[in-house]
């Protein structure tokens, strides 16, 4: 049996020092030489106040814009040479590097006469994006995401961030909520559509402007805001909390216990032959003429048109679940197993299957009613994926045998009741939740209200909790 090879070392101390001062080109710490360093702090929340993100369109003039295209170029670049400093580190040296190396080695990028352009950019974007880099890392480390990759200037979103120190912000005393927007190295303020207020006398904690595919620019506003509970909603006559199942499907996308139903938008169905018709027009232009770029700028339209028609239908059905129930229960599906491609035979119709499921847009609903239950006080309840919402009679309780996809009702053999096939799913749905729900709120204190999330898989770390 061969031994096993050792797994290299890490280099630290004084020669891992010398290996990036020599090898690395990363300058030492210069300032404050005599303090200790101390690991950043992220910005702490107020008690009872949330982080929300207010996006808005903006219409940036030429100079602006033009600014705007060096400044998604140099975040880029230094978040790709970021990349391959720590990465050729490891490799090559086994050193490792953070965060504060890679911002020491920006200032010697800066300095390089070849690289005088990363001067017309606000240095705290620079940073931020070497932030943006060092929590990929961190996820990938957690296990939470693969090994961060570059970024490449048609595929990856072009987006800078700006910190407190990277904009100036007044507040109109005439329109409270809304006011002027300057960013760094930028003299005018932006031409801000302010389609809804921010929180009257907030001030704007981090900024996010990014340019879509379309061509459109928006910058999303992050602000510290308190918010308040919606009034709690029970049954009539009773103190019960009023519930309701939601089962997601591809028939119907929302089927409520009550047998109301959302439809499926299918909006990619919808926009196929338009999208395909788009695409064979693209297919037939020069690579790199000009023609060829207006086609992708149409085609590039239209998908951000059906991406706001959803995200909009999505937003306003969540919206009035929460508002008008108190435990709001969805089973817990895995997306991701879902949409796994197929091999051999029947991959054509998983694959359609597939794009059904990411044209429903499951993951954003559940994301939506997950932050919404927990800003407005609601309960969110997500019951086992195991749990056989379907096949179980809703009236007697006795399961049934496996129904296959194509089976829209069926008869349940003990008590002859006949059931739509998604609504008795939500019906069992909210009764599990409920009963979930009460486990829960039956072991905490009188004076403390049950937690934003229940899940079925974390039931007994939230009752040790308790």
């Amino acid at each position: 049996m061969e031994e096993s090879a050792e797994k290299p070392k890490a280099v630290k101390g004084v020669q891992a020092e010398r290996i990036k001062r020599e090898d690395l080109g990363i300058e030492d710490r210069r300032k404050h030489e005599g303090r200790k360093a101390t690991p950043l702090k992220s910005h702490a929340k107020e008690t009872g106040a949330h982080h929300r993100v207010y996006r808005f369109r903006f219409y940036p003039s030429e100079a602006q814009a033009e600014q705007l295209g060096k400044t998604f170029g140099a975040c880029r670049w230094v978040y790709n040479e970021g990349l391959s400093l720590r990465s050729g580190a490891w490799e090559q040296h086994r050193v490792s590097v953070g965060f504060a190396e890679t911002c020491r080695a920006l200032t010697g990028w800066k300095q390089a006469e070849e690289r005088a352009w990363l001067k017309e950019v606000s240095s705290t974007v620079l940073q931020q994006a070497l932030r943006h880099l060092d929590q990929a890392f961190t996820r990938f480390f957690k296990g939470m995401a693969k090994y961060p990759k570059r970024r490449k200037k048609q595929r990856s979103r072009d987006a800078a961030t700006y910190v407190r120190t990277g904009f100036r912000w007044v507040e109109d005393p005439e329109r409270p909520g809304t006011g002027l927007i300057t960013l760094a190295k930028q003299s005018e303020p932006l031409d801000v559509r302010w389609s809804r207020a921010l929180p009257a006398g907030a001030v704007p904690v981090r900024l996010s402007v990014t340019r879509d595919r379309a061509g459109r620019y928006f910058v999303s506003v992050l602000v510290e805001e308190r918010m308040a509970d919606l009034p709690a909603v029970f049954l009539p006559g009773s103190q019960e909390p009023k519930a309701v199942g939601l089962d997601l499907g591809l028939a119907s996308l929302v089927t409520l216990d009550d047998g109301t139903k959302l439809d499926h938008p299918r909006l990619l169905k919808r926009y196929a032959e338009k999208l395909a018709r788009l695409q064979q027009e693209l297919h037939k232009k020069v690579r790199g003429s000009k023609n060829r770029a207006k086609v992708k700028q149409k085609i590039a339209r239209l998908y951000a048109l059906i991406s706001d028609v959803r995200r909009d239908m999505l937003d306003q059905f969540t919206t009035r679940q929460v508002r008008e129930n108190q435990v709001l229960v969805v089973e817990d599906l895995s997306i991701v197993t879902l949409l796994r491609p197929a091999r051999g035979k029947g991959r054509r119709r998983k694959a359609k299957l597939s794009r059904a499921i990411i044209d429903a847009g499951w993951g954003e609903l559940l994301r939506q009613l997950r932050y919404k239950c927990e800003w407005y006080g609601r309960t969110l309840v997500v019951v086992d994926r195991f749990f056989p919402s379907t096949r179980r009679c809703s009236a007697c309780h006795v399961k049934g045998p496996k129904l296959d996809v194509s089976v829209r009702q069926w008869t349940c053999a003990e008590c002859g009741a006949v059931h739509d096939r998604d609504v008795n799913a939500a019906a069992n749905l909210r009764d599990e939740g409920m009963r979930l729900y009460g486990l829960v709120a039956s072991a905490l204190p009188p004076d403390r209200k049950p937690p934003a999330v229940i899940k079925a898989s974390e039931l007994e770390a939230c009752l040790l909790a308790a």
